[in-house]
């Protein structure tokens, strides 16, 4: 009995020092982790952050030269007829927005879905537009309906979208 106690007497302090040493080390651990954690973080947005800052500019552009009166203004040949206007500006839409699909990892799910809608609402108004031609109509005269239907909305869809993205980028900083 007394060899158990010397025993104890021994071992119970032993287990309070190992266990002691077992919290120290977990909490070394943890805080070293979190710190790593930290660094990593640190460096990988030293990559990120300018892929970031370069995919919301060249959606601002993109949003900009998406603008129904840009278009018109950009693209309107004097020898063109509304259907080759609707078709040259619909096709330039779909290039440039393909053109920058892969800017979407870098953006929030609400940005890029008022972009997609954006892009589509646009589509939709010069189609509409033209839909109210003759087919021998003049581009002027698409390009004159469709500065007109923007005068009349409330809101510009386009305004509305590239202030999103501007406001997504300053939360970033």
């Amino acid at each position: 009995m007394e060899i158990i106690l010397e025993f104890g007497k021994i071992l119970l302090p032993a287990a309070l020092v190992l266990y002691a040493m077992y919290l120290t080390m977990k909490s070394i651990l943890a805080k070293e982790l979190v710190k790593a954690n930290i660094d990593y973080k640190i460096e990988n947005s030293k990559a990120v952050l300018p892929n970031r800052l370069q995919a919301f500019e060249r959606m601002s552009l993109f949003l900009e030269r998406l603008s129904p009166g840009n278009l018109v203004l950009r693209l309107n040949g004097s020898k063109m007829t509304a259907k080759e206007l609707q078709h040259v500006m619909i096709s330039e839409i779909r290039e440039e927005f393909n053109h920058n699909l892969s800017q979407q990892i870098y953006m929030s799910d609400k940005s890029w879905n008022l972009i997609k809608n954006t892009v589509e609402d646009v589509i939709a108004l010069i189609n509409t537009n033209a839909e109210k031609l003759d087919a021998d109509a003049k581009s002027v005269e698409l390009a004159k309906l469709i500065f007109s239907e923007i005068e009349k909305r409330d809101v510009d869809p386009v305004a509305i979208t590239l202030s999103e993205v501007k406001s997504e980028i300053r939360d970033i900083f």
